[in-house]
């Protein structure tokens, strides 16, 4: 007789309760006053002990299996004790008197603060900065506090750029109140460059010399992988193209592009493999490896967000060096405890519960899904390939979704593509920074190397995007969330049984192929015989003119050089004879570099109205080297069966509301018959004088692209002369500006026009069957903010 085979005990998972306790917790602690979150404290320990004393079988004397249930309870109701006391008291801080008062009364103050992180980039003006910071010393005429507590500083000079963590400054600046839910006593505009008090810490120049090296060495490679490889490395996504983000956002990359557990792993993985080669012992494996990690850290800026990383590295790591998968959850669960106990705020943070998800995604389901692949004979490497992007996508996308408000299918398949090109991106990569102080030339070397597997990242990320729904809508927030959580649950658990397997394959390639191809029919993008396209570019303008196959003269860019980009993807205009800029807000023109991205731009046409004069040279500096010619009243163009011509005032306009908006540049168009008139940021004397000048015979058209995103300053008279059958209006859901005016989308109304606007319709294409216009909305994307 055969012995019976042991069975498997069931995981520990007290501690694993502990840490969701601990989370939890000071997640919800942290939008409460310090004494609420104390109360919370004690009574999560109060309950804890009454458990422990009435729950059948939860003490230690009796049978272990009876008060399993009750043990985790007990544990997540002390971690939940011990979550809740460590946030309050970091709330009573953030919340002290001096400070918030004087923020509350938006004090100017003389401050003395530590900076926590790098500064970023906003809003894509290069001398506005946001950086966190601990205050160590705040003075008025009045009053002067010590104080350990956080602030956001928002500076507007560049002298705040170069600023590495740990270095001490001095400041004068404006305090305001926090938007809450962090610890953040305040936010601190500065509009001065700041004064140095001494040297960063010798940690943070050398890695502030090993990126900087990355960097330099990366300069000659092209501009998107050189942009990227740093962002794979080490997170520093400085000099990253827009339309490269945006395109890792859409297909679930992004997590590459920020400093995650996995790239400990990886740095730490090829140490492993160099020292099994050269058969050390496990003591020295385990010595040189933390070597690594530690190099790692010092290499990536020890942040709040690279420790972290660290942390869940190091806890894939001894889950591969030990052997035992069971010792990595309660690990998991510990390093969640300490780090959300060393700094609370971490509950918040999306990034912390993308990369704590991940981490056990890879713990619980790739080892599993990983070995059952391999008994149904698929290989060992393709296994695991299949198997990590899989678990790490399902863990995380609860949490994605409720974010979002979208379910991505090209994920996995992004990740599954990616997945070969990340570790070797990563290793050389780091080669080239540990080697740019010595070696120049060598480290440029390594990051040519490394730019290969970038350049199939960007490729995988860019082909990824244009998937046609590639993103199906779900509900965001907590609620979208949970039920994408309890769906997944639902699924893994019925999943043991092969009528669901076979059920869950059926549903899903019946959603594939049915649903799927009806919605990229139904909402088939470009339509046929376009004339003109008001892209969805947010708050801004940015039209199309067809101007042949996969050409199109572009007026105005918007204010994102990746929503234009996407737009003119969509269309697949691939050149461009002309790019007209009507005026230099950065509304129309922010978003230029965008149109130039993969294509060929004939000539550049802007007003001779040349303010603002920052405006204007981003224009010129986008075009390298296009031809940019100044158009006025009169001028004219032709390219295929499309005409355009200025209109405008015989002189500048000079003193009005905005003398900008009332020296746009006014064009005519005219194909297939029909006329099209785009009047930029237009206001009320500009049309007044149009009117004047050309008579509502000189003005009437087809299709008006209403003035100016539909503001209140709009000539009645000049619009009912336009006397149009369709009007465009470019505008962004949220706007702080009232656009659109009711009153004024009323009167166009009125007057006949069927009026279509971005923020509710989407890109708007007019098109022609030869005898009549008509209007085509393509839909607003899934899960837009804007």
């Amino acid at each position: 007789m055969s012995a019976p085979t042991p069975t498997k005990a069931p995981p520990d998972v007290r501690l694993v309760g502990f840490a969701a306790g601990v989370w939890l917790s000071a997640l919800v602690a942290l939008s409460l006053s310090a004494s609420v979150a104390g109360a919370v404290a004690l009574g999560a320990a109060g309950v804890a002990a009454a458990v422990w004393r009435w729950w059948p079988g939860v003490r230690p004397e009796t049978r272990p299996a009876a008060g399993a249930a009750g043990r985790v309870l007990v544990a997540v109701l002390l971690g939940g004790g011990l979550g809740a006391a460590v946030t309050a008291a970091r709330v009573a801080e953030r919340d002290a008197d001096p400070i918030r008062d004087l923020a509350n009364s938006r004090t100017a103050v003389r401050v003395e603060l530590v900076v926590s992180d790098d500064p970023r980039a906003i809003n894509g003006r290069p001398a506005t900065y946001l950086l966190p910071a601990r205050l160590r010393l705040m003075w008025t005429d009045e009053v002067r506090v010590r104080s350990g507590a956080r602030v956001l500083v928002l500076a507007g000079h560049a002298g705040w750029r170069g600023l590495l963590p740990g270095q001490v400054v001095q400041a004068r600046g404006r305090l305001q109140p926090s938007r809450g839910g962090d610890l953040r006593a305040a936010v601190l505009s500065v509009n001065e460059a700041p004064r140095l008090l001494g040297r960063p810490s010798a940690v943070q120049r050398a890695a502030g010399r090993l990126r900087t090296g990355l960097q330099k060495a990366c300069t000659s490679l092209p501009a998107a992988p050189g942009g990227l490889l740093p962002g794979l490395v080490v997170g520093d996504t400085s000099r990253l193209d827009p339309a490269v983000e945006a395109d890792f956002r859409t297909t679930g990359l992004t997590h590459l592009t920020a400093v995650s557990g996995a790239n400990c792993a990886i740095v730490v993985g090829a140490v492993l493999l160099l020292v099994r080669a050269a058969r050390a012992g496990p003591r020295v494996a385990a010595v040189l490896s933390m070597l690594a990690l530690v190099g790692f850290v010092v290499l990536a800026r020890p942040s709040p967000s690279v420790l972290r990383a660290a942390a869940m590295g190091a806890v894939a790591l001894i889950a591969l060096a030990s052997g035992r998968p069971r010792a990595a959850l309660p690990a998991l669960g510990a390093a969640v405890v300490v780090l959300v106990v060393v700094d609370p705020e971490l509950a918040g943070s999306p990034g912390f519960a993308l990369s704590a998800l991940a981490t056990s995604g890879l713990l619980l389901l790739a080892p599993r899904w990983r070995d059952a692949l391999r008994r149904h004979g698929v290989p060992a490497g393709v296994a695991e390939a299949l198997a990590v992007p899989a678990a790490a996508q399902v863990a995380c996308g609860p949490l994605v979704v409720g974010l979002s408000g979208t379910v991505s299918i090209v994920a996995v398949p992004a990740n599954l593509l990616a997945g070969p090109a990340v570790a070797p991106a990563t290793v050389l990569g780091v080669g080239a920074a540990v080697l740019s102080p010595v070696w120049a030339g060598g480290a440029e070397f390594l990051a040519w190397l490394g730019s290969w597997p970038a350049r199939w990242l960007v490729l995988v990320a860019r082909y990824g995007a244009e998937v046609p729904s590639g993103a199906v809508p779900w509900p965001d927030g907590p609620s979208g969330g949970l039920l994408l959580g309890a769906v997944t649950v639902a699924l893994l658990v019925t999943g043991r049984w092969p009528v669901v397997r076979r059920l869950s394959v059926v549903v899903a390639l019946a959603a594939a192929v049915t649903a799927v191809p009806i919605r990229v029919l139904t909402t088939a993008w470009p339509p046929r015989d376009w004339l003109v396209v008001a892209c969805d570019v947010g708050q801004g303008d940015a039209l199309v003119l067809a101007a042949g196959r996969h050409a199109g003269v572009v007026v105005d860019a918007g204010p994102d050089p990746v929503a234009v980009d996407r737009c003119l993807r969509r269309l697949g205009v691939r050149s461009v004879p002309l790019l007209v800029i009507s005026h230099f807000h950065a509304d129309h023109m922010g978003g230029v570099a965008g149109v130039f991205r993969g294509r060929s731009v004939g000539a550049v046409v802007v007003p001779d109205h040349a303010e603002p004069a920052a405006g204007r040279a981003a224009v010129v500096t986008a075009a390298a080297g296009t031809p940019v010619g100044v158009a006025g009243p009169g001028w004219a163009a032709a390219t295929g069966r499309l005409r355009l011509v200025a209109l405008g005032a015989p002189e500048p306009l000079r003193g009005t509301r905005s003398d900008v908006n009332n020296n746009s540049l006014i064009v005519r168009a005219e194909s297939a018959g029909y006329v099209f008139l785009l009047v930029g940021d237009a206001e009320t004397e500009q049309q007044h004088a149009l009117l004047a000048r050309y008579g509502p015979a000189g003005l009437r058209a087809d299709v008006l692209k209403v003035a100016h995103h539909g503001s209140a300053f709009q000539d009645p008279e000049f619009l009912t002369a336009v006397d149009a059958s369709a009007a465009l209006v470019s505008v962004a859901t949220k706007n702080d500006y009232g656009h659109p005016n009711a009153g004024v989308l009323a009167r166009v109304a009125a007057g006949g026009a069927r009026v279509m606007r971005t923020d509710r319709d989407g890109d708007v294409a007019v098109v022609t069957d030869g005898r009549r216009l008509a209007v085509v909305a393509r839909g607003v994307e899934p899960g837009r903010r804007t």
